[in-house]
């Protein structure tokens, strides 16, 4: 991955081909035009999330058609960080009831979660470009 700094506020990663862009909303002195790191951090739990269902539901031959998932975080207030994020799934009426709990499950395989409980060594260095 190859991060690279745009005008402004913008920044974008490059990575296995896609070029994945963010900036930084007007109230932080952005342009809003694309999503914030930390938006693209908290979205890949909830997309991350979805993509576990999705593949349970392929895999048995069931309909995502009308399933969604809602993800709320909540803030605590001193340190002004994410302590709780909360991700709902709606599950159509008709959905198979021997299979709700199952993608319930299928959610918690998320490798994006797995690494937040047990997160990574982060190391920076210096090169001289």
């Amino acid at each position: 991955m190859v991060v690279r700094l745009g005008g402004n506020k913008k920044v974008s990663a490059e990575f296995k081909g896609l070029v994945i862009p963010t900036d930084q909303p007007k109230d932080s002195g952005g342009e809003g035009s694309a999503p914030s790191p930390f938006d693209l951090f908290l979205a890949s739990r909830g997309t991350c999330a979805g993509f576990y269902i999705q593949s349970f539901c392929q895999k048995r031959g069931l309909s995502t058609q009308g399933i969604s998932l809602v993800q709320k975080m909540e803030m605590d207030p001193a340190t002004h960080m994410v302590s709780r994020v909360l991700i709902e799934v709606a599950l159509p009426k008709d959905f198979p009831e021997k299979y709700r709990e199952g993608a319930l499950g299928a959610a918690n395989l998320c490798l994006v979660k797995k690494h937040l409980q047990e997160p990574p060594r982060i190391e920076l260095s210096v090169k001289a470009a």
